[in-house]
């Protein structure tokens, strides 16, 4: 599968998950996976060797102990790479974003700024904060106050050109996550910037316990030149570019497509013209015109309602009603409202390879603009066609057929900074992105193990000797919710595309990327040196883990079992919610409420323990005030709460106590034992409650799935073999993982790691 299929794929995955968080039902179609590599068995593993440029290829960063310099032209920059030019004299450590000039305005994206903000992740914004939506799995973004954002799972491949007209920025070195010091000298004609931060360290989602060196520096001068130098780089990831706004009057319309029939669907749904325009010779914008006005943000008919653009490098040979062709790019408009946040309002969020996460509205109009998607760009003719569709359904309402459209006047805005020379250009603006390889599809994962090895896993877990292009060493997961024997109802998700899975019926979840084997999360224990975190690291309770094992060493792979457990848990939580009176109570959603009662039936290590799917293990005060005694964060590895159990149909409603859920917490102090306390307003539910809500789990505690078995995979890139620590660690993780499902499912269910 091509890297730009698979990243369009992974972002909507991704918003799907987002979906589900908010409420909104509505699926985007699932394109069906294929084999994208050969399958083997090694000892008790799965080894999966990939095809040939099935991610694609890495992009690392090449610019170390270098410097560029960016210097105005008449219609943009010229670009230079030069030996290192640093300044020793970092001058004052800064605390704040905010930067204000003394001595000039610097001149940048068509204004003079007299201050600007910097981000601790490298990068520099002027002007307003950037609102733009978060996109992220579990609905945040990635924020990093004074500099660009981008969304959680964002891949820099994708997000360096989602960017672009989105604020007017420079990305001197942006890394999401980063942590340190800034620090800033203004002389009379030029300031300086330099970075002194580290890469994140010791937390499950990291891929090193300790602190890195990444030091690098911008100075920007009064005449409006530009330079970035790289002293030293642990990293070899982020996006590096300048990102000016692109006028608005520069748009020149490039085709216009019409219906060729009226839709009977709702006015603002009848998509009778799709107009594409050039902006700024960088962006395609697309824009919908409906029979009758679109519905504005804040609208509560706006939640779950779809505009989508296909795009297609030749014509579709197979499209038909109810069967739409494969696309090499989509983008879509999707509609959606927090179901867990009151009174937030509705808005439109837009996702697609290269498109700006922000839709704009105007009477009868909707548009996106983004970056011509990758699988395009060499094209001179390309092929598109457009759909509406209504909240819980994926089926059009309202369609413009596949027309060809003549791309002209449209060019990549991304450049290779190493090779480039001062003859080149001059850029109005560019970037360009450094990264592992592309994210994979995961139905493509799952049809390369399933077609070879047949239908006999519930839970796919991937592991890898390479790293993707992902911020986080962990992994979302996804799935089509098969299962041995009937389908799984009563849990708030309904099972859906089986086939684009290839499963007959019974594979129900997996990762959706592999796991790096240099990653924290696949070590045995951190290292004897590495420092003491947060109490969401595994090193916080290293003495205390330790003092209960019979060894006196803290138990193997504490982070793994927290990644395994937490997301092939999201085959049955945390998606329910309560009716309790006339009001139906979210629950989740995606991970229990932070305030949901959540203790563990039993217990993992420790004897007082917080679900692994969020939650917290709560004491009534009596006062009005609660003392939170384990939180609903999933490290250390924890087991299942009562409720999850009743969802995996492993105890029956009777079985389940009553809980309560803790809403409007409001800090008020610790205990002796350094606990948090809250006050806050408490709702008893009983899983009855849940049952009003979501009807009965079917199949029942009688004759529900007991036996489990999960195909441990271990994936190389093409030609290669997987590494004497990929085995080790994998195979170790199967062990545990077995023993971790027989414990903490107090007995009730049994899971083999049997590949064959």
């Amino acid at each position: 599968m091509s890297t730009a299929k698979a990243l369009r794929f992974e972002l909507a995955l991704l918003f799907v998950s987002l979906l589900l968080a908010t409420g909104v039902c509505a699926q985007e179609r699932e394109e069906p996976g294929k084999p994208i590599g050969k399958v083997s068995v090694v000892r008790n593993l799965i080894l999966m060797e990939l095809d040939e440029g099935a991610l694609g290829r890495e992009n690392l960063f090449d610019l170390g102990q270098h410097s560029l310099r960016f210097t105005p032209a008449r219609e943009g920059y010229r670009v230079e790479n030069l030996p290192l030019q640093w300044d020793a004299d970092f001058g004052q450590k800064i605390t704040e974003p905010r930067v204000a000039l003394h001595n000039f305005s610097f001149p940048f994206s068509g204004k003079n700024w007299d201050a600007f903000t910097v981000g601790v992740a490298g990068s520099i914004r002027f002007g307003e904060p950037d609102n733009a939506p978060g996109f992220g799995f579990g609905g945040g973004p990635s924020r990093d106050q004074g500099g660009v954002s981008i969304g959680r799972f964002d891949p820099l491949s994708e997000a360096a050109g989602n960017l672009v007209n989105t604020v007017p920025a420079i990305c001197v070195f942006f890394k999401p996550r980063m942590s340190g010091d800034r620090h800033v000298k203004e002389l009379p004609d030029r300031v300086v910037v330099t970075w002194d931060v580290t890469e994140p360290y010791g937390n499950i989602q990291d891929f090193t316990w300790t602190k890195t060196i990444n030091l690098f520096q911008a100075v920007l001068h009064k005449d409006g030149a530009i330079e970035f130098s790289y002293h030293q780089l642990a990293a070899k990831d982020a996006i590096v570019g300048l990102y000016p706004l692109i006028p608005e009057q520069a748009e020149k319309t490039l085709s216009t497509l019409s219906a060729s029939k009226h839709s009977s669907a709702a006015a603002h749904l009848d998509v009778r013209k799709l107009e594409f325009s050039v902006v700024g010779d960088f962006l395609l914008k697309a824009t919908f015109e409906t029979a009758g006005p679109v519905l504005p943000a804040g609208d509560a008919g706006v939640a779950g309602i779809g505009y989508r653009v296909y795009f297609y490098s030749h014509a579709p040979a197979n499209e038909s009603a109810g069967t739409p062709a494969p696309a090499d790019a989509v983008w879509t408009i999707r509609g959606f409202a927090p179901r867990n946040r009151a009174g937030a309002p509705t808005r439109y969020f837009a996702f697609g390879e290269g498109v700006s996460r922000t839709a704009k509205t105007s009477g009868n109009t909707i548009s996106v603009q983004g970056v011509l998607p990758a699988a395009l760009r060499s094209a001179k003719q390309i092929y598109i066609s457009a759909e509406a569709s209504t909240a819980g359904s994926e089926e059009p309402v309202a369609q413009i057929a596949a027309k060809p459209v003549t791309l002209n006047g449209i060019h990549n805005p991304e450049v290779h900074l190493s090779s480039l020379k001062p003859q080149d250009g001059p850029f109005p603006l560019f970037y360009e992105s450094f990264h592992y390889y592309a994210l994979p599809n995961p139905r493509d994962l799952s049809c390369t193990v399933i077609k070879s090895l047949g239908d006999k896993f519930d839970f796919l877990p991937y592991y890898s000797d390479f790293r993707v292009d992902n911020q986080e060493a962990g992994t979302p997961s996804n799935g089509p919710l098969g299962a041995v024997g009937d389908a799984v109802t009563g849990i708030g998700a309904k099972q859906h595309g089986l086939d684009s899975y290839c499963t007959p019926g019974r594979f129900q979840w997996g990762f959706v990327q592999p796991v790096y084997v240099g990653s924290n999360q696949m070590q045995e224990r951190p290292p004897a040196d590495a420092p003491v975190g947060t109490d969401h690291d595994i090193t916080f309770y290293q003495q205390q883990l330790a003092e209960i094992s019979a060894d006196g060493k803290m138990p193997p792979y504490m982070y793994a079992m927290s990644q395994i457990a937490h997301e092939m848990g999201h085959r049955w939580a945390a998606f329910v919610s309560a009716k309790v009176g006339d009001e139906t109570i979210p629950l989740g959603p995606v991970h229990w409420a932070r305030g949901l009662q959540a203790r563990v039936a039993f217990p993992y290590r420790r004897p007082t323990e917080a679900s692994i799917m969020g939650g917290g293990v709560w004491q009534n005060n009596l006062d009005g005030t609660y003392t939170q005694l384990d939180d609903d964060y999933y490290v250390p590895a924890t087991g299942w709460s009562y409720l999850d159990l009743y969802l995996m149909g492993l105890v029956s409603a009777a079985e389940v106590p009553d809980f309560t859920i803790l809403r409007n917490l409001a800090p008020a102090g610790k205990d002796s034992n350094g606990h948090p306390i809250f006050k806050a307003d408490r709702t008893k539910v009983t899983i009855k409650d849940v049952i009003a809500a979501e009807g009965p789990r079917l199949p029942g505690v009688d004759k529900s799935q007991r036996e489990f078995n999960t195909g441990i995979v271990i994936v190389v890139q093409h030609g290669e073999k997987p590494s004497p620590e990929l085995i080790e660690r994998a195979e170790a993780i199967r062990k545990q993982w077995i023993d971790y499902f027989s414990i903490t499912t107090g007995h009730r269910a049994s899971m083999t790691a049997n590949p064959r």
